[in-house]
């Protein structure tokens, strides 16, 4: 991989991950329309998630920050039920509980965790499936047009009004399995899991906001699945400099899509979008029968 392929994948990633026309179909697209070949294989993928996870964390640092106190919270507050159930037990005792759900960031904190279990097994036992799906030119076109659809029905539905508190976790496990299916190259993750987000009532801004803090633990994930085969990659050392460039890129072009993308969700302007994905699905698909 050149230094030019590796800033034009950060480019794509950049865009691509928060605008909803999918990273990973785009990233496919341009792989196999060029013949890029990656020893690494999803590896490099993967960091370029990376990149556009610390895009993330800069936008919504301040809900992260408070995300990861208040899940600490809720660890020691269960703890102390553990203590006060035995000690109740043990000396008969009749001491009050602590309420571990006891605000809007706990129950967003209980929401993501239950997001991310369909995620976790979806992704884990598919990611074969995903890995071959991402070599094939039809695949990613259909997905795009499927992603059209669905950015189509996402800017006719009617505003919903739920926070964290109202969000149910029927709500967060139904998100979470929009999530795990749009690893298929060409479903665009964002776009589906805003969808499915709305579908179920949120409010559109907070839409927004559970749709990228719900993809951190996702991304982590399939990082730490990647780098657990670490030892049987071979990376050259130009291809680490280029990683880290391509990473840089992305998490820049990322942090600026982000904020676009919010004003794209509160004005209900997915239908441009919807309109380039399924040009490019069609496009690909017409490639896909073309070539053979």
């Amino acid at each position: 991989m050149s230094l030019l392929q590796a800033i034009i994948m950060g480019i794509i990633q950049g865009l691509t991950e928060f605008l909803p026309v999918s990273s990973s179909g785009h990233l496919a697209l341009f792989k196999i329309l060029f013949g890029i070949e990656t020893e690494t294989g999803i590896l490099y993928d993967v960091l370029l998630h990376v990149g556009t996870l610390s895009a993330i964390c800069l936008v919504y640092y301040k809900d992260i920050w408070k995300l990861i106190v208040e899940g600490c919270c809720i660890v020691r507050d269960a703890f102390v039920n553990v203590v006060i159930f035995f000690r109740n037990k043990i000396k008969k005792e009749t001491e009050s509980y602590r309420r571990v759900i006891c605000n809007g960031y706990r129950k967003f904190v209980m929401l993501i965790i239950v997001s991310t279990i369909p995620t976790g097994v979806i992704g884990f036992f598919g990611r074969d499936a995903v890995a071959l799906a991402s070599e094939i030119l039809i695949v990613p076109g259909i997905c795009l047009i499927i992603t059209a659809i669905l950015l189509f029905i996402a800017d006719r539905i009617k505003d919903g009004n739920k926070l964290p508190k109202s969000v149910t976790y029927t709500n967060a496990f139904t998100v979470g399995i929009a999530q795990g299916i749009a690893t298929l190259p060409g479903l665009s993750r964002s776009g589906t899991t805003i969808t499915a987000c709305l579908l179920c009532g949120y409010q559109r801004n907070f839409a927004v906001k559970y749709s990228f803090i719900m993809s951190i633990p996702a991304i982590l994930g399939a990082l730490v699945l990647e780098l657990a085969d670490i030892d049987t990659i071979s990376v050259a050392p130009a291809e680490i400099a280029y990683y880290v460039i391509g990473m840089l890129i992305a998490a820049i072009v990322g942090y600026i899509c982000i904020k676009t993308m919010l004003v794209i969700v509160r004005k209900k302007k997915f239908t441009i979008f919807a309109i380039y994905c399924l040009l490019i699905g069609a496009l690909s698909i017409g490639g896909y029968f073309y070539i053979a």
